[in-house]
């Protein structure tokens, strides 16, 4: 019976579950059955993972959390004769596999090829995978975007101001499943902590297409991060040291101890910079950045059908705004009837043609989050499982501006509770995998905005921060305090279905939402693909029916009449911001060459109403909720990758992206003249850049020593310029205005290069030390990421930059 179900489990088809993997329990035995000890290597480069094993005394090893797919595992033992086979993880349920293994000839070489698990010919959709070794030999980042650099590394994801990626044209919507726990919030620095720290994950998952129905409410991009790892028993971790340029510098740890079916886990980090943020001039003024989190998790496998994961979280950030010319050293500006100029420091008798900004602006912000989480696994039969999640978490951000602010004095107090809950039902029928479940988010938003406007000599005049002369009575202070909840449910069920070589990944998901409207959806998705084994080819194709409900942050200020009030002299816009219907489109295909090359390509569309994005306060950093009438997106992307052939290792990827949105514009905060916007028309998306290529290259010198060389190519968002050149001069600096064609409306292409070194230094049983050393933007090109106008603030990418990471594991 039991060989019965093992052969079963191995069966086991697709199943589409929070946590897009599976469990491998494995006993190794001798020629009579008695268990034995030995080495297990499991690989899959389809999901770069390359995991090395000891089991028990017993023979016995339980490796979780496994990336469906296929895997070569081999197994090895003195005396005994080298076994390697192929092993399919499809299911949740955790699959039973015995091996034995038979006494070594007195001469025997295996040979063992990993190049069938290249690609997985029964993947419906398209999912990128980042696996332990590609994190481990990343690209050091600054503080607060490690985990954003490594998802924006993957073709269609585009960074705008401040690390907030953007998933194929895609704003604002991208949401972490942290550990099978979803986070709607934006993750990006000037919001907030990370998701989580690149050191502290063991491998992501990401989804832009033929996402299952489990997910929602946020579906530009779904990524999955899981941060538990598969230890031996007894005491585990490892310690990172860093510094660089900008007076960077960090220390993270992640210890684990394991012991007869409990496992409890510590993970901290602390980081400052220098270069938090993106800066708005090349100077880099006021942009020092800390950060630290730490978390404590316990699992414990009380019976092989039960488990329970605990963890809990708390991160901080504490963080400058980086100032313009004019806020950090003050200037003498002329106003718009003024063809003479103004002295470079004003008179006794100040001329009532030119303003004067004092200069000195200091802006600061800081985020805390406490989280706690817990699960339950029960095996109801060795045909279904029964999982439960929950979570709750406190989030609060500050935002505080000193007396010299300009052109506002903003602070906010803002803070949200959130209560989340999820279950889930797995099972296995015949030649389907069938998932269903239900989840609530309870969030309740505290509100607190405030600005004094400091006063100007013309109010007329454009490089007076408001047009006072629409406000009402003449006032220079706002004030704004909410308070509601925002209520979201879901159900869900859906399939998957292997016909040979054709797989079926299919889902149905109703939503609720109640915040300022009260709104339900039905969304249909659909996943098809057929693996053509003559030539290794798999074409896939999907549709997703998406609804979007808007992003929460400020959104109660947002959809207010207070920010409808603000000006009266343009017709009332739509209240409040409304969620986003839409349809996404793909067509794509995988191919393996040569047993070391597998090429991805995929060409999309997304139609999408109510069409998500922020607009920013004037040069606050502070952001506010919008929606466009409609958005149509469309494009390309391919991925060459190279897992390893011989010494080398890498990829190169290149992504195409058209974008328009229309008008008109339902919610956000808009002042003086940034409220007279159109009504009707249309315009390029802000994360419309055409052409993007990213690469890295990866060469082994020796077994203990790799370098490697990248680079970077962007041709350019397009921006909305309210100024003219001249006026953007003496807030930003020619150097960066010669980066701008305003004759097109686009940035100018930029190209940065990277390169690395890395080595194991020292070496004994199972403790090491690795050092790399790298150097990024190597030429120092000035990086204009996004420039302002209406709805962006100005982004400028680090320069060259020199960073060491010194990693211990033991």
């Amino acid at each position: 019976m039991r060989k019965y179900l093992a052969a079963l489990l191995a069966a086991a088809l697709p199943a589409l579950c929070q946590s897009n993997t599976g469990e491998l329990r494995l006993t190794v035995a001798d020629p009579s059955g008695s268990g034995l000890k030995s080495t297990v290597e499991l690989v899959s480069q389809a999901n770069q993972y390359r995991s090395t094993f000891t089991t028990d005394d017993r023979g016995n090893l339980d490796v979780q959390r496994l990336p469906y797919g296929i895997y070569q595992i081999q197994i090895k033992a003195p005396a005994f004769a080298a076994i390697s086979e192929p092993v399919e993880i499809r299911s949740a349920l955790p699959q039973e596999r015995t091996v034995r293994l038979k006494v070594a000839p007195v001469s025997e070489s295996l040979k063992v090829s990993a190049s069938a698990t290249l690609i997985d010919p029964y993947r419906a959709g398209s999912v990128n995978e980042i696996g332990q070794q590609a994190i481990a030999d990343r690209l050091t980042a600054l503080p607060g975007r490690s985990m954003q650099d490594l998802v924006n590394s993957q073709p269609g994801w585009l960074y705008e101001g401040n690390a907030v990626l953007h998933p194929r044209g895609s704003e604002y919507q991208t949401q972490f499943v942290v550990d099978g726990i979803p986070l709607t919030d934006n993750r990006s620095p000037s919001f907030g902590p990370e998701a989580e720290e690149a050191d502290d994950v063991e491998s992501i998952a990401i989804y832009t297409a033929g996402i299952p129905a489990e997910f929602g409410r946020k579906m530009g991009g779904v990524v999955e991060v899981n941060t538990l790892r598969n230890e031996e028993p007894g005491f585990r971790g490892e310690l990172t040291l860093l510094g660089g340029t900008y007076a960077t510098g960090g220390i993270d740890t992640q210890d684990q101890y394991t012991w007869k079916g409990n496992t409890l886990g510590f993970s901290g980090s602390g980081d400052m910079t220098g270069h938090y943020l993106n800066p708005v001039v090349p100077e880099n003024y006021t942009n020092n950045g800390t950060t630290g989190d730490f978390a404590l998790s316990f699992e414990r496998d009380f019976t092989p059908k039960d488990r329970l994961t605990m963890i809990v979280r708390h991160e901080l950030a504490r963080f400058e705004i980086p100032n313009e010319l004019v806020q950090e050293n003050g200037a003498y500006l002329p106003n718009q009837d003024n063809d003479t100029g103004c002295p470079p420091v004003p008179p006794a008798d100040e001329p009532s043609d030119c303003v004067f900004i004092p200069g000195g602006q200091l802006q600061s912000s800081d985020n805390f989050e406490t989280m706690g989480t817990i699960s339950y696994q029960h095996i109801l039969s060795p045909d279904a499982l029964a999982v439960v999640r929950g979570m709750s978490r406190d989030n609060s951000i500050d935002f505080n501006s000193n007396p010299a602010s300009w052109p506002l004095i903003a602070t906010q107090h803002n803070d949200f509770k959130e209560v989340y809950f999820n279950g889930s039902v797995s099972v296995h029928r015949g030649r389907q995998e069938w998932k269903m479940g239900v989840e609530s988010d309870n969030i309740f938003l505290n509100e607190n905005f405030s600005y004094v406007m400091p006063d100007c000599a013309d109010p007329s005049d454009p490089q007076c921060p408001i047009n006072v002369g629409v406000l009402d009575a003449g006032a220079t202070t706002f004030a704004f305090t909410g308070s509601r909840p925002d209520l979201e449910q879901a159900a869900y069920v859906q399939d998957a279905i292997r016909l040979g070589n054709w797989s079926v990944d299919a889902g149905l998901r109703w939503d609720h939402y109640q915040l300022l409207l009260n709104q339900t959806a039905l969304s249909p998705r659909v996943a098809l693909s057929r693996y053509f084994p003559s030539v290794g080819v798999n074409v896939h194709g999907s549709y997703d029916r998406i609804f979007q409900t808007p992003s929460f942050e400020n959104i109660l200020l947002s959809s207010s009449p207070s920010a409808e009030a603000l000006d009266t002299s343009v017709p009332a816009v739509q209240l409040p911001v409304q969620p986003s219907h839409g349809s996404y489109y793909e067509l794509g295909a995988t191919k393996a060459f040569f047993g070391n090359l597998r090429l991805d390509t995929n060409m999309f569309r997304r139609d999408v109403n109510n069409y998500a994005d922020d607009n920013q306060v004037l040069s606050t950093g502070i952001s506010f909720p919008i929606a466009f009438n409609k958005a149509v997106l469309y494009g390309a992307e391919g991925k060459l990758e190279v897992q390893r052939w011989g010494r080398f290792s890498g990829f190169a990827s290149y992504s195409y992206i058209v974008g328009n949105a229309w008008f008109p514009v339902t919610g956000g905060l808009f002042l003086g003249d940034n409220a007279d916007n159109p009504t009707s028309g249309h315009f390029p998306d802000s994360q419309d850049q055409r052409n993007t290529f990213r690469g890295r290259a990866i060469y082994q010198v020796t077994p203990r020593m790799w370098v490697a060389a990248g680079c970077d190519s962007n041709s350019g968002l397009p921006f909305q310029p309210d100024l003219t050149p001249q006026q953007y001069a003496t807030e930003y600096g020619q150097v960066v205005i010669d980066h701008l064609n305003f004759n097109r409306d686009r940035i100018s292409p930029y190209f940065t290069q990277n390169a690395s070194v890395g080595a194991e230094i020292w070496q004994r049983e199972k403790t090491s030390v690795r050092l790399q050393g790298d150097a990024a933007n190597v030429s120092n090109a000035l990086e204009v990421i996004d420039f302002g106008g209406l709805f962006s603030g100005n982004a400028l990418g680090p320069g060259r930059q020199y960073t060491l990471r010194l990693v211990t594991s033991f």
